[in-house]
């Protein structure tokens, strides 16, 4: 015979989950008294350099915002002054465009004050000022932060506006390595070692390059005319597909000028 259930068993477990649930409130409070203590001791420790920190950067950004409006306003004015230079040099207003450039000029090594200083080395060659021409033409082929196709244009030019006071190995020395075909600068760079060539009495090396220049048409055409007659002075062919009354191709050169005669071009 079964027997009822005691009311002891009963009351023993519904304290048991009593208890159970009163422990786990309490854990949980502990808990939250825990972790709020720790977040209250974290700020009261870090939180004033954590502030600090996220004021300056927030002036940090503040400021490279600052700087970036400037630089946008300086580059505008660039532009328009620059315009303004090149409006004066086709009017053949040379201190004008001096006036407009210099400010430029002095603004670092980006490609509008590289620009600038090219073209005022330009001016300065053309007021017969060939030390200041020189002078800038060598900052800029120097300048490791300007954009490098116009240090090698600055190179070039030096070269050229002081062509007749180097020593033609010198010129040979600083240009040959864009004296080669396919390089941007082979006509103008070739056209100056050619010439060196000739003052160094090595003609069986100017003729050769004289005619590449002639046959490379990508080089503008008045340079590979000059380049043509060059070549054939020197006793060297630089055109291939010329032909007689008869349509017959023409011979090479038989004879070639003396070299004398060959660089006598370059000083007129």
């Amino acid at each position: 015979m079964a027997l009822p259930p005691s009311d002891n068993s009963t009351s023993n477990a519904v304290s048991a989950q009593r208890l159970a649930a009163q422990q786990d409130v309490f854990l949980r409070e502990v808990d939250d008294a825990l972790r709020h203590d720790q977040v209250e001791g974290f700020f009261k420790r870090f939180g004033l350099p954590l502030l600090a920190v996220v004021l300056l950067g927030l002036a940090a950004f503040a400021g490279f915002l600052f700087w970036q409006h400037r630089q946008e306003e300086a580059r505008a004015a660039n532009s328009e002054a620059f315009t303004q230079a090149i409006d004066a040099l086709k009017a053949q207003n040379l201190d004008s465009a001096k006036e407009k450039l210099k400010p430029i000029a002095d603004s670092g090594s980006d490609g509008s004050a590289t620009s600038a200083k090219l073209l005022l080395a330009g001016i300065a060659l053309q007021q017969n000022k060939t030390a200041d021409a020189l002078k800038l033409y060598d900052t800029v082929a120097n300048d490791a932060k300007a954009p490098q196709p116009m240090r090698d244009l600055a190179t070039i030019r030096s070269v050229a506006a002081n062509f007749d006071a180097m020593k033609p190995e010198d010129v040979v020395a600083k240009l040959k390595p864009f004296a080669a075909p396919g390089n941007p600068w082979f006509g103008a760079a070739g056209e100056l070692v050619g010439m060196a060539y000739i003052k160094m009495n090595k003609a069986d090396q100017a003729g050769p390059l004289f005619a590449a220049i002639a046959k490379d048409e990508t080089i503008e055409e008045g340079l590979r005319s000059r380049a043509r007659q060059l070549a054939a002075v020197l006793g060297v062919d630089a055109v291939d597909d010329v032909v007689d009354e008869r349509g017959e191709p023409l011979g090479k050169a038989k004879t070639a000028q003396p070299v004398a005669d060959a660089a006598a071009p370059a000083g007129e």
